[in-house]
């Protein structure tokens, strides 16, 4: 007797019931895929922000705010509470190695919201490490004072050239040059000399926040208590203002676990009901089987395979229907206010092997284990209980 053979004879002997039993076992996958991978997609998009802030220290105004911290990620609007001689008191301080202050203004181009950045050029362009796709950058030699640099993304959208003019609070500005892209809120954003974005907006010399770089991370305690001292600013490490990030995306992140797993219960107990109906109509067939001297064990194995198959190929279709999904559904999940919070999130599925054969594994592990009773149960029919039901 060929195991095998029967399992797809079985399998294709109603294709109705194949069809929908894999539909259901499809969606719960896909949807695993597409909700768990933006879950953790925007865990990824947080940290990395982190890292390409740079920074060991943030120095922010009196706040105690998630959202000013999530605000500082995305590259928004912060309010501007930090006098100038503030950075000066901190960059003074041994052990600290640069004290880099932002002012992130609102602005407009063609009259669509973008964040403006006030920076020091020249410690700015070293600390990010910028460099430029096209044009000058604000302290190159032959660059007005008065001049913006924006960012590839930003140049993009708007279709914007070196030399082009950008209007803030009724002022021309030329555009000295594109930066090559950074894959992060720089792509998105414009800069401007801090002394100028003061100027023009009328901040005085105030910024939003400090970046602060340290010779020993290990003693980041020691430098924070000595920036206490000097200013009433309020002080987090990167990992502090990573962390309450990610715990604005916690209940989110919460939500679509409690979501897939409730698709992945769903394809489960349609494995069930697929199994258990099977073993009705086929008692005679097993019957026959354990009357031509098949085991139970042989009967349990046919059993199990089936099962095994469906979450195979309700894995690979799951899979590519959670990729499909998410790359159609990733522009308008952008959009939503909550996860705008990462500023330009990329929520859609990165296709991987190893994820590919961890849905197919995990799709086969439920169908499996949702496939022992019903096994269990068809192993244990007698040939003489199977004929007579029959």
């Amino acid at each position: 007797m060929n195991i095998f053979k029967l399992v797809s004879k079985n399998l294709l002997r109603r294709k109705g019931r194949l069809i929908f039993t894999l539909l259901g076992i499809t969606i719960g996958m896909a949807a695993f895929v597409a909700l768990l991978s933006m879950g953790n997609n925007l865990r990824s998009e947080v940290t990395q922000q982190a890292d390409d802030l740079g920074a060991d220290i943030i120095v922010m105004g009196r706040v105690d705010c998630p959202f000013i911290n999530r605000a500082i990620l995305a590259g928004e609007q912060l309010p501007e509470s930090i006098p100038k001689e503030i950075v000066g008191q901190i960059d003074a301080i041994e052990g600290i190695t640069a004290a880099i202050p932002y002012l992130t203004v609102g602005a407009s181009v063609q009259e669509t919201p973008i964040t403006l950045v006030g920076i020091m050029p020249a410690e700015m362009k070293d600390h990010r490490g910028w460099v430029m796709e096209d044009g000058l950058f604000l302290e190159d030699d032959g660059v007005t004072a008065r001049s913006v640099v924006v960012g590839s993304a930003l140049a993009d959208s708007f279709d914007l050239e070196v030399g082009d003019m950008l209007t803030f609070r009724g002022e021309d500005f030329p555009i000295s040059g594109v930066l090559q892209e950074t894959d992060s809120n720089d792509d998105i954003s414009a800069f401007m000399s801090l002394d100028v974005t003061q100027e023009t907006f009328g901040l005085d010399d105030y910024a939003s926040f400090i970046a602060v770089t340290i010779d020993d991370i290990s003693n980041s305690e020691r430098h924070i208590a000595a920036i206490r001292d000097v200013a009433n600013v309020s002080v987090s490490t990167n990992e502090e203002l990573l962390s309450s990030v990610l715990l604005i995306l916690g209940s989110l992140d919460i939500t679509l676990q409690l979501i897939a797993s409730v698709s992945l219960i769903a394809a489960a107990f349609g494995i069930i009901n697929t199994m258990m109906t099977a073993i009705h109509e086929r008692r005679r067939e097993i019957g026959i089987l354990r009357a031509m001297g098949g085991k139970s064990r042989t009967i349990f194995s046919v059993f199990i395979l089936e099962s095994g198959l469906y979450g195979m190929l309700g894995g690979l279709l799951g899979f590519g229907v959670g990729f499909v999904v998410s790359r159609l559904a990733a522009p308008l999940i952008e959009q939503n206010e909550f996860v705008a919070v990462l500023g330009n999130p990329d929520t859609a599925v990165t296709f991987s092997g190893s994820l590919l054969l961890a849905v197919v594994g995990l799709s086969v592990l439920i169908s499996t284990i949702s496939g022992l009773y019903p096994a269990w149960r068809a192993s244990k029919l007698t040939p003489m209980e199977a004929i007579r039901n029959v």
